[in-house]
């Protein structure tokens, strides 16, 4: 029976859609033993509410930092680097060790592999997001046995720009569109008749619009009365303290915006909540402002218009890494943030037929759910690989 993991190892929740999905599924299979590895309570909780019932068919472990040296490390470091999530590795090699294969949606878990010597573990990435940054398409990526993708664009750049083996690429479509493509809310706008501009910024101080515009943007939605304003950056931007980004490298002190914006009637402030990563603003917005996360895409599942904010001057017409802002107009550092948004609603239909042809180049969709294509890619692979070698049994 082959022993596969997922693993769960992250500060924040907004992974967890991309690869949970997929293990309940496998959990369906006669024959798969699955365990679930979690890190932190808020992750645990979650994982425990999307898997309901099919917790049972799974084996749920809590990892945790064994050695006192971790321990300091995390307590020393962990304001401004996920210490945790480094250490969580080095802690627990007798566990990872007895399994046939991992299965994560980042890239850290090579650290098993290129640190600490787990060479018959299996490693399968499912990737988070499907957005067109370069990070997204880094050499690590090459070091995956196996690599499930959402579509076309993905396994193309992963070819070119990674140099991954087109064998070790399975194109199975979107598993965090079985989750949540249908997630919808009750929103506390005043007047919800008003259209809903949604404003996600990417953490970066490198690429994100929100330390040169986001306050200013902030300010204009709070004096306007046309339209209702979410206010939803990544779940990682005001995590911690600090903002610390490794490629590009780059640190920012965090402050949240001033209340006062929380108590607007047509304006709502979610700096983290579950709704800002299960797809609830991206599904009820009418508009979004945007500048490299790849939230845009999930926005684009039913295309509406878009708003790309330039804030670095970026030259970006022939870049692949900015591919996404060929979906709406995009705005210098210095506009009219109202006056920007109703040109990006007037024009909309000047995009929708690009819209509609990156969304199907991004996101393989057929009659199968993508979790269920997942499973079955990540069975054949293990069974194209032969019996499970005896040295890895517990």
């Amino acid at each position: 029976m082959p022993r596969i993991c997922f693993l769960f190892n992250h500060d924040q929740t907004h992974q967890i859609a991309h690869s949970l999905p997929i293990a309940l599924e496998l959990a369906r299979h006669a024959g798969v033993e699955i365990t679930l590895a979690v890190t932190e309570d808020a992750i645990e909780r979650r994982v425990r509410e999307i898997a309901g019932a099919m917790l049972d068919r799974c084996r749920l472990v809590r990892l945790t930092l064994r050695s006192q040296g971790s321990k300091l490390a995390e307590r020393t470091l962990g304001e401004l680097i996920p210490a945790r999530k480094l250490l969580i590795y080095r802690d627990n090699l007798d566990f990872f060790r007895g399994f046939r294969a991992l299965v994560v949606s980042e890239k850290t878990s090579l650290l098993l592999r290129t640190r600490y010597g787990l060479d018959r573990l299996k490693l399968i990435h499912t990737r988070h997001g499907a957005g067109d940054r370069a990070i997204g398409f880094s050499a690590e990526s090459a070091l995956f046995d196996l690599v499930l993708v959402s579509g076309a664009k993905i396994a193309r750049r992963l070819e070119t720009d990674a140099g991954v083996d087109p064998a070790r690429i399975r194109i199975v479509g979107y598993s965090k569109f079985d989750l949540c493509k249908d997630n919808r809310a009750p929103l506390p706008f005043s007047d919800p008749a008003r259209p809903v501009v949604l404003y996600n910024p990417h953490p970066s101080p490198r690429l994100s619009s929100w330390y040169r515009m986001g306050p200013d943007i902030l300010e204009a939605f709070y004096r306007s009365d046309r339209f209702n304003f979410i206010f939803a950056p990544h779940v990682m931007m005001f995590a911690r303290k600090w903002t610390v980004t490794i490629n590009p490298p780059a640190i920012r002190r965090m402050r949240p915006p001033p209340a006062r914006f929380s108590t607007a009637p047509n304006m709502l402030i979610d700096l983290g909540s579950k709704a800002s990563t299960d797809m609830t603003y991206t599904n009820m917005a009418d508009v979004y402002i945007g500048d490299v996360s790849s939230q845009v895409y999930e926005f684009l599942y039913r295309p509406r218009p878009c708003l790309f904010l330039n804030a670095h001057d970026t030259q970006w017409r022939s870049d692949p890494d900015y591919a996404h802002w060929r979906a709406g107009p995009v705005a210098p550092a210095r506009m009219d943030i109202i006056a920007a948004v109703e040109q990006a609603i007037a024009t909309h239909r000047d995009y929708l037929a690009l819209q509609r042809e990156m969304l199907a180049d991004t996101f393989s969709v057929t009659d199968e759910p993508a979790s269920a294509r997942a499973a079955r890619a990540i069975i054949a692979f293990l069974t194209e690989e032969g019996p499970e070698p005896l040295e890895s049994a517990r």
